[in-house]
């Protein structure tokens, strides 16, 4: 049954204000997913903060063209079956749930992204962003590498007052 035009409408203006507050938007061929297969890749994305959503290329193409970002990127490879992963709040989130997802189900295929500067990312650049690591790991090495130097003193002072006082110690039983 075909979709109503009104339907068609709100599905490209819905998909334009994701595209709006979208970081990162990374689409995959899902050719030989099962519905399944599909449920369990939304539930992942859910936790992960991540919209899946499956639409027709055309229709993404009129939302790309809706939006101020994309207005002149390149859609001429939104081409078969794509998913659209699209992450509001962390750059990579979207790739790495497609890349972990695909290790699991090698009928899914990264096909390329965008970026959020409105810049077609190739599949490499969307497996590479995918193998960095997330934006709260990022935040805790750099506080473990600010509190290093804080541990380190730490640890030098509280070893020379454990051995004054064993000297005090050794001192008081001579």
């Amino acid at each position: 049954m075909a979709i109503s035009r009104d339907k068609k409408n709100t599905l490209v203006a819905d998909f334009s204000a994701l595209l709006d507050t979208a970081k990162t938007t990374v689409f995959a061929k899902y050719d030989g997913l099962t519905v399944a297969d599909v449920q369990n890749l939304r539930a992942e994305a859910r936790e992960a903060g991540v919209v899946i959503k499956v639409m027709k290329n055309r229709l993404v193409r009129v939302a790309l063209a809706d939006t101020k970002m994309y207005k002149k990127t390149d859609t001429s490879i939104l081409t078969g079956q794509l998913l659209y992963a699209v992450s509001t709040d962390d750059e990579v989130a979207a790739a790495k749930v497609l890349h972990t997802f695909a290790k699991t189900h090698p009928a899914l295929q990264i096909a390329g992204g965008f970026s959020a500067e409105g810049l077609l990312l190739s599949a490499d650049e969307v497996n590479a962003l995918a193998s960095l690591p997330s934006k709260s790991q990022l935040i805790g090495e750099v506080i473990a590498m600010l509190l290093s130097p804080v541990n380190d003193i730490t640890n030098a002072l509280s070893g020379n007052l454990h051995a004054f006082l064993d000297g005090i110690g050794a001192k008081a039983t001579n």
